[in-house]
């Protein structure tokens, strides 16, 4: 059985469609019984057990971020007219996760340009270094201050600034938390400037603060917009209210959920925000996959594709944008969201919130995500011990790697994808992990619908290693039903870390070598192919798929 209602609060529209009337319906009262939206927007910490409770306490500012960062957008006014005085109009983002999707988002809704740097890939770099870099200022965005990602784009960039002639300390912008290492760095060199965060909210939840608003604000976006549209739904979002949609879609993703949709999937029916997928991506992973729970977030390249059309009963199916209602879920768990950018981004943290409340789990650590990057600092410390062992089988321009489990006796590229695919357990799902270029190699996107469609099973693409510090919570905390699928390429002309032992290349494999090995330990299949020839395998594996 299914009930269709729906919702305006404001600039927001919702539409629901659920499976269990009569256990929602008791889902949202609890909910306002227990004041959870307005326990939220007075930053109660409690609300999610007494384990939760030290990190909520220190996690929460983000209910009042259309306010407290309102002095922001002047700020970054000023500075982008300084900077168009000099001629510098192209904004370069060094950035991972929480600090790049959402600038990315802003950005793409706005029309404006804005290079995001979250690769470890050495052509992609060069290929940044190369790109106007006399107009060019790097904004350096880390809230720990010791992403090893970001630190390698600030030297590369430091260097090619240097090696032109122009004083990096004019083209360099940091924002990062008060007090981390980032800071102390960029003070000691004298950078243009440093934006310091609020310390009190999350990466993933960060995207009206400094970390979404400074890139996004100097590339020419309306930053004050965005924080109007914020606000314009934050009261709405506060309230312990039926009608609030923050707690009906937190409601129905939790209930969803508990009742064996562990898959949300996201289709664009035009909402106009392109990324926007990518950006609920990483605020859903990471947010709730752990304790071996969780939504795992798929982002479709369109309506029609594998995955969301063909979408079965463990699926959630999210659409945004278009016609209301325009498809009916399996599971009967659905919504049609629409709405400006700033008062979605509020929604879906409002939302995601109370889905872990449901869920019962803490929306706002990450305890498994460590774990890659240990791995990966310690091949890079050894790189002995990154040695690469020889492929269990190779085929053309293709070698195989099978890690936590055995490609019998296949013989071709086929046989070894069949042999992979047969680890995969019913309703589990596919992770393809392309630590690849994302613009000279784009084509690997095109793997996502193709394994979809070979598989029958729900199928996440990820870019590596911006996946990393998005889903990769999820892959090693989440629900146990994973198999993955790893993308590596040979590296032609490999690009030094400068001031570093190691290279772009040298970084880029051991993250996901390190990777890998997280993933086989804690009981799930990783078959690495990796791309003797990055296009000719590409086009292999594809024709294969």
């Amino acid at each position: 059985m299914t009930e269709l209602s729906t919702t305006s609060p404001g600039p927001l529209r919702l539409r629901f469609e659920y499976a269990d009337p009569e256990g929602y319906a008791a889902a949202v009262a609890e909910l306002l019984n227990d004041r959870v939206a307005s326990r939220i927007a007075g930053q109660d910490p409690t609300l999610w057990g007494p384990d939760a409770e030290a990190e909520s306490a220190i996690r929460l500012s983000w209910v009042g971020l259309a306010e407290s960062s309102r002095s922001l957008v002047a700020e970054i006014a000023a500075l982008r007219q300084e900077l168009a005085t000099e001629n510098v109009d192209h904004i370069v983002l060094a950035g991972m996760g929480g600090s790049s999707l959402a600038p990315e988002v802003i950005c793409a809704r706005a029309g404006v340009d804005l290079v995001t740097l979250d690769t470890t890939d050495a052509g992609q770099v060069r290929a940044a270094l190369g790109d106007k870099l006399d107009r060019t200022l790097l904004v350096v965005s880390s809230k720990s201050g010791g992403t090893v990602e970001t630190d390698s784009h600030r030297r590369a960039y430091e260097k090619a600034f240097a090696d032109q002639g122009i004083d990096p300390k004019t083209r360099i912008v940091v924002v990062t938390d008060p007090g981390s290492p980032l800071q102390k760095t960029a003070e000691a060199a004298g950078y243009r400037k440093v934006f310091l965060a609020d310390p009190n909210v999350g990466g993933r939840y960060s995207a009206l603060t400094a970390f979404g608003l400074v890139p996004s604000g100097l590339a020419g976006a309306d930053i004050g917009g965005l924080l109007d549209d914020a606000a314009a739904v934050s009261t709405g979002l506060a309230s312990d209210d039926e009608a609030n949609p923050g707690l009906r879609l937190g409601a129905l993703m939790g209930l969803a959920h508990d009742a064996g949709s562990d898959k949300i999937v996201f289709g664009d029916f035009g909402s106009g925000m392109p990324g926007f997928g990518d950006w609920a991506e990483q605020l859903i992973a990471e947010s709730t996959g752990k304790l071996g729970l969780g939504l795992l977030p798929v982002v479709v390249e369109d309506p029609l594709s594998p995955g969301y059309a063909d979408a079965g009963a463990d699926a959630i199916l999210i659409q945004l944008g278009g016609a209301a209602g325009s498809q009916s879920a399996a599971s009967g768990w659905s919504a049609w969201v629409s709405g400006p950018l700033g008062a979605q981004f509020l929604l879906w943290e409002y939302a995601t919130a109370v889905a872990g409340r449901v869920i019962g789990i803490n929306p706002f650590d990450q305890p498994n995500v460590e774990d890659a990057k240990k791995q990966a600092r310690a091949l890079l410390d050894s790189p002995a011990s990154a040695a690469q062992e020889t492929p269990a089988l190779t085929d053309g321009a293709i070698d195989c790697y099978p890690i936590g489990f055995s490609l019998g006796s296949a013989g071709s590229l086929d046989e070894a994808l069949a042999a992979f695919f047969g680890t995969a357990p019913e309703r589990g799902y596919v992770a393809i992990q392309a630590y690849l270029d994302r613009h000279a190699d784009s084509s690997a996107a095109k793997l996502r619908p193709a394994v979809a469609k070979r598989t029958g099973l729900q199928t996440t693409f990820g870019w590596g290693p911006r996946f990393l510090h998005s889903t990769g919570q999820y892959h090693k905390g989440g629900h146990p039903n994973g198999i993955f699928l790893q993308i590596t390429g040979a590296v032609d002309d490999d690009l030094p870390v400068p001031a570093r032992p190691y290279t772009f290349g040298v970084l880029q494999a051991a993250q996901a070598a390190g990777d890998a090995a997280v993933l086989a330990d804690n009981g799930r299949p990783v078959l690495r192919l990796h791309l003797t020839d990055r296009a000719a395998g590409l086009g292999q594996l594809l024709d294969a798929l």
